[in-house]
């Protein structure tokens, strides 16, 4: 008999297998996690101040129509210049730099028309600007014209 204490051999842990399991059990988890989405919120509105609505800002409207052609707040411009068309905003805003400059372009007016009426706005200080559009009809939500 050999009771002579020899070399032993250290036990050696193969932690393939058990990572293997692990990214089994995380895979099913995530594939049958449901994520419940919360519908209905209880939502306290702010009220609405009667002055506030009052107090709308200024906004100076520029027609485009299909023949590049402007017209402010109403008025018709006899040149459709940048520079003109800069002139004019200025004075319609009257030196109010909060003026909101609202763009109703008809439906094939040019893209380069809007980007004129666009940087004249720039160039006159008016830097809050805002696209005018109409809601077809028979549209979900719009109602049917007669």
């Amino acid at each position: 008999m050999n009771f002579r204490p020899g070399e032993r051999d250290e036990p050696e842990l193969n932690l393939i297998p058990f990572i293997d399991i692990l990214l089994v059990v995380l895979i099913f988890l995530i594939l049958t996690t449901t994520y419940s989405k919360y519908t209905e919120l209880q939502v306290n509105l702010p009220l609405a101040d009667a002055q506030a609505l009052r107090d709308k800002p200024r906004e100076v409207v520029v027609a485009v129509g299909r023949d590049g052609r402007y017209s402010i707040n109403r008025e018709l411009l006899a040149d459709a210049s940048v520079p003109a068309l800069t002139h004019a905003l200025a004075l319609a805003a009257q030196g109010s730099p909060d003026v909101v400059v609202v763009i109703s372009a008809d439906a094939v007016a040019t893209h380069q028309s809007v980007i004129n009426v666009m940087d004249a706005a720039r160039r006159a200080g008016l830097v809050q600007i805002t696209f005018s559009t109409q809601q077809q009809p028979g549209a979900a939500g719009a109602p049917a014209r007669p």
